[in-house]
């Protein structure tokens, strides 16, 4: 009996095993299938629809800024340097340092030993005349702008000093580079010191005036010439010779012929947001670089009516009002569009044998597909329904893993970063800043709850004052266009908006002269991007940076629930 029992027990718990592994198997083939649809069938989000629109993962990742998605602001190269910038050659490294003005003054110590003279044989029995040819004088204010200034510019060279208005002031000029831009740009200042002797007879400074004070040392204006040809060309230097935007030639048919072209022909891009066209331009820029060819690119933009005060878009922007030339034809293999044009046509018109071209009609059609195409000009056409033909498509995809946008080419526009450094320079470069964006953020309280109540005027006097020290310079860099709305700030701080700098675009200014050269004679005006241009920039240069969506407001900066 005990031997029939056994084999009966047997199958038993061999069924029960197999039916826990048949289970356990269809378990792990149904989640498998899980995963397999969903793989096949999801689509990764278009990173320019998304709510932070379009400044790239590095952008939003290298520091918490509202900044970043924001229209109120925008980065360029020189706010977020992706690559390390090498000083061109003709520009100091370190500029004028401690070390390098007790050189100079030992150098001077030796050469006045050598001739036989004293600080007393330039006048200092008379304590009301200074001799500002003294290479003393310039010792002097090198040492004094050095203790005042060194934690927030370099100064890189000054020119010799001259007389100011009364016989104990010298005028002095001198050009610097900002810390805080990643840039190697250099700016210019010229300031009136008022002199007086120390001990052994050496130059003190009793007084020094103020940002642009020093007239006398200030560079002569070249005339300029107003001009009536259509095609735009570079201005004669009023005050600033170190831009150059003059645009490139190719010169002979032969060059034209040898050169290899990526030409893109206008888009969906076109009147967008100049967040969409400048995620768009890089990703062609990018491509170029990727098939190693020279991009063609129109100067002439169209600038969202988002940034006008009439609401409507308006055309024929020049890209040199907002972004600095120079240094994109520097970074990058460039052709202006028309010169582009009227060479390929000349070439064609006079030889029998065509410039070899591809159109390509679809973002489809990968740039790892193209790398080995030998046509002269690959030519892209977006022909196509929004948003097929927007630009940014063609770096999509697995283009992405190829195409890098080249963030370091592009550069704000050098006249207006000289109005930055104006404003920076009245405050002394010794203020604060906050960002307060309102605007349609503020009225859209589906999405931002508490931004209008937390930047109403009361509201913000209470948060600034504990972040800010009082009676300190205040920069507000603000969408707000009611310029009397941060008045209440006023009985705390020293305010400063970008409407007080008005005459700094105004009709007498260099701004307005240069890039009145740059539109064929007619005005420029100076438009809602430049402001956020500006206002951008000189945030940056606050000691305490006040954010919005840090520190004024509970309310997440995408909006509700995207914190």
């Amino acid at each position: 009996m005990k031997e029939a029992a056994t084999p009966s027990t047997e199958p038993i718990g061999q069924n029960l095993i197999k039916l826990i592994s048949n289970l356990c198997f269809s378990v792990f083939v149904f989640t498998v299938l899980i995963f397999t649809v969903i793989a096949i069938t999801y689509q990764p989000p278009d990173p320019w629809l998304e709510s932070a629109p379009a400044l790239t993962k590095f952008f939003t990742q290298s520091e918490n800024a509202t900044f970043q998605i924001d229209n109120s602001i925008f980065k360029t190269g020189e706010d977020i340097q992706t690559v390390s910038i090498s000083a061109p050659a003709a520009l100091p490294s370190t500029g004028i340092t401690e070390e390098v003005i007790e050189k100079s003054e030992a150098k001077i110590e030796i050469e006045n030993e050598n001739a036989s003279t004293t600080l007393q044989s330039s006048g200092c029995e008379d304590s009301n005349l200074v001799n500002c040819s003294d290479p003393m004088v310039l010792i002097a204010v090198e040492r004094f702008n050095l203790k005042r200034f060194k934690t927030n510019i370099v100064f890189l060279d000054y020119q010799t000093p001259v007389n100011g208005s009364n016989p104990d002031e010298c005028d002095v000029s001198w050009r610097f580079r900002n810390k805080k831009e990643k840039s190697w740009r250099k700016y210019r200042d010229f300031r009136r010191f008022k002199f007086g002797y120390g001990d052994n007879c050496t130059y003190e400074i009793v007084h020094a005036n103020g940002w642009h004070s020093g007239l006398n040392a200030r560079r002569p204006r070249a005339a300029t010439r107003p001009s009536g040809r259509t095609r735009p060309r570079v201005a004669p230097p009023v005050r600033d010779d170190e831009i150059n935007d003059t645009i490139p030639t190719l010169g002979s048919d032969l060059n034209f012929r040898k050169g290899k072209y990526l030409y893109y022909s206008r888009g969906g891009d076109y009147c967008k947001g100049m967040n969409q066209y400048m995620w768009s331009f890089l990703c062609g820029l990018g491509e170029a670089m990727y098939l190693n060819r020279t991009f063609v690119m129109d100067l002439s933009l169209c600038l969202s009516g988002s940034y006008n005060p009439s609401g409507k878009d308006e055309e024929g922007k020049d890209f040199r009002y907002y972004f600095d030339f120079e240094h994109l034809k520097e970074a990058a293999s460039i052709v202006e569009e028309s010169e582009f044009l009227r060479d390929w046509k000349k070439w064609d018109r006079s030889h029998k044998r065509k410039i070899p071209v591809r159109k390509i009609v679809t973002h489809k059609t990968t740039p790892m597909q193209l790398k080995k195409d030998k046509s002269s000009i690959i030519w892209r056409q977006f022909d196509s329904p929004e948003p097929e033909n927007y630009w940014y498509r063609v770096c999509e995809g697995e283009a992405s893993k190829h195409v890098q946008r080249p963030w370091h080419a592009i550069w704000k526009s050098k006249r207006l970063m000289n109005i930055v450094s104006d404003i920076s320079g009245r405050m002394d470069w010794d203020f604060d800043a906050v960002h307060v964006v309102r605007g349609e953020k503020a009225v859209n309280k589906e999405r931002w709850p508490h931004l209008d109540s937390d930047t109403s005027p009361d509201a913000l006097v209470e948060k600034v004052q504990k972040m800010v020290q009082p009676w300190r310079n205040l920069y507000v860099a603000t969408n707000e266009p009611f310029y009397n709305y941060f008045d209440k700030l006023r009985s705390h701080f020293k305010v400063h908006l970008l409407d007080d700098y008005k005459e700094m675009w105004g009709e007498t200014s260099d701004w307005f002269n240069e890039t009145r050269e740059l539109n064929g004679g007619r005005a420029v005006e100076f438009d809602g991007y430049m402001r956020v241009a500006v206002d951008t920039e000189v945030f940056y240069r606050g000691k305490t940076r006040v954010e919005t969506f840090y520190n004024l407001t509970s309310d997440c900066k995408d909006g509700i629930n995207t914190c």
